[in-house]
């Protein structure tokens, strides 16, 4: 607990969590007793089998300030750099649909916490900013690698070195946001959302997020072997029969389980 509040929120609805960044009164910016907390939340999700889609939001208006570059500084920033690339790795690498609903500033580590998810979903309140070279920093969270992946290199560039902030629909056009949607429907067409990620077979998902997520580091030859790998996955589960039954009898909702057949 940070500020006498508890700064990372963590609920759950049926197969849907929701982890809510909670210092509204920092815009939602971390320290670094936080940044370890977030990665422990993501980590308890991944492991969790009941858990299949994770919504990520920030509470009252704020997506996320990025890092609290106040408070005390009694450690090395090694060590301070080293909580937030834990974080990072664990919200990069979690293996379930992961859905970011930014309504409110997403800045500096915080926009690249927002762009980590699978999905972006934005209100027209929504800003992104890569502020970094703004308190004399150079970019983190993962920035230097994600960026150029969604946007290329020359908007990377931009992004970072003239550390602009953005609007909802410019980030739209950019490739930053996946949805942009009028505040009054966000949350409904989030919960929609997550709802048909949950529905899908989970193991089939979790292995196609991670081929996309490896294929950008990878030759042809590479991706090939590693999909062969994960489609013989794939058929060692329930999942794949109940999904050949759903075509063949029109069933319009399966049930998958994702569990292992294979005994």
């Amino acid at each position: 607990m940070t500020d006498g509040v508890e700064p990372i929120l963590l609920s759950q609805e049926g197969a849907i969590a929701r982890v809510t960044l909670n210092r509204p009164s920092r815009r939602n910016a971390l320290d670094p007793a936080a940044w370890q907390l977030l990665r422990e939340t993501f980590e308890k999700l991944a492991a969790d089998s009941t858990v299949r889609v994770v919504v990520l939001t920030g509470a009252e208006g704020s997506f996320c300030a990025g890092s609290d570059l106040g408070g005390p500084k009694d450690d090395h920033p090694l060590e301070r750099m080293r909580r937030l690339n834990n974080a990072a790795i664990a919200v990069h690498e979690f293996p379930k649909p992961l859905i970011a609903r930014v309504d409110g500033p997403a800045v500096g580590a915080g926009a690249n916490l927002a762009l980590a998810s699978d999905f972006v979903v934005a209100s027209p309140a929504a800003r992104f900013g890569e502020i970094f070279a703004r308190r004399g920093l150079s970019v983190d969270f993962g920035g230097s690698w994600l960026l150029p992946r969604l946007v290329g290199l020359q908007q990377a560039k931009r992004l970072l070195m003239l550390a602009d902030v953005i609007d909802a629909e410019e980030a739209r056009e950019l490739g930053l946001v996946t949805w942009l949607k009028p505040a009054a429907e966000l949350d409904e067409f989030v919960t929609e959302l997550a709802g048909r990620l949950a529905a899908l077979p989970p193991v089939a998902v979790a292995q196609s997020k991670a081929l996309l997520n490896q294929g950008a580091d990878q030759t042809l030859r590479q991706a090939l072997d590693n999909e062969a790998r994960a489609q013989a996955v794939n058929l060692a589960t329930e999942d794949v029969p109940i999904a050949y039954r759903a075509f063949l009898d029109k069933v319009a909702e399966p049930q998958y389980t994702g569990r292992w057949a294979v005994r």
